[in-house]
């Protein structure tokens, strides 16, 4: 069974819809990419499994639970973690304290101690930088604080939304590495970035969506390289 499914989903902002009946489905302990060109609804469907957008219509289903209806927070408290795009942080807190402010859900509360020692182990640098305001960061620095603080939540199922944005290739590289451990550490991914040929690379199952619509899936490494998918969905 899958740890989250959503299906049928039809979406928007206000008047505008941006989903259209798209679905997917995560397997546990499985990193999954949803990639598309600009526009195609990616962030959408992120803010609408993470109960920030009410689905017009359709299902998002959580461990067995339809979780449609459910407030982001409570989502938080269930598991379900998201790393919002252009990261989101508290730019006058320290790097500690952003830290400390993923652990606020009931979840993560009684696991502090073992989660700071996860993040500063895969991100040594914020343990460098602990007392430095995460503003002064850099931008990768500041990205590796907003995939911290998502663990720092104890999350079952983390959702990152363009992970490489704006970031050199080198620390896109050790960004997608630490995706790997996280993966490998037993935490179920989904995987938004416009990296296309990165994530796929990294992912073990991918969704391409397209104007709203969840238009091809399969295994990522066969995606990549299936002609049909790279000029009609990925531009490549």
């Amino acid at each position: 069974m899958a740890i989250l499914e959503v299906r049928d989903i039809a979406s928007g902002y206000g008047e505008v819809q941006i989903l259209w009946g798209a679905h997917l489905k995560l397997e546990e302990k499985k990193l999954t990419c949803l990639v598309g060109g600009n526009g195609a609804g990616k962030t959408t469907m992120l803010r609408t499994v993470m109960g920030l957008i009410k689905p017009l219509s359709g299902t998002i289903w959580f461990e067995g639970k339809d979780v449609s209806r459910v407030p982001a927070y409570t989502k938080a408290d269930m598991g379900l973690v998201l790393v919002p795009e252009g990261r989101q942080l508290f730019t006058d807190m320290s790097v500690y304290e952003n830290l400390e402010m993923g652990a606020s859900n009931k979840r993560a509360r009684g696991k502090v101690k073992d989660n700071l020692e996860k993040v500063y182990t895969m991100f040594p640098r914020l343990l460098e930088r602990q007392t430095q305001k995460a503003g002064t960061l850099s931008g990768g620095e500041q990205q590796m604080l907003a995939v911290a603080r998502g663990i720092m939540a104890d999350p079952i199922v983390l959702m990152i939304d363009e992970l490489s944005l704006g970031l050199a290739p080198v620390l896109v590289l050790q960004l997608f590495e630490s995706l790997r451990a996280l993966r490998d550490a037993g935490i179920t991914i989904l995987l938004v970035e416009q990296n296309v040929h990165m994530a796929l690379a990294i992912s073990d199952y991918g969704y391409v969506l397209s104007e709203g619509r969840s238009e091809i899936e399969g295994p990522a490494r066969q995606l990549i390289k299936d002609k049909h998918v790279r000029e009609a969905y990925l531009g490549l």
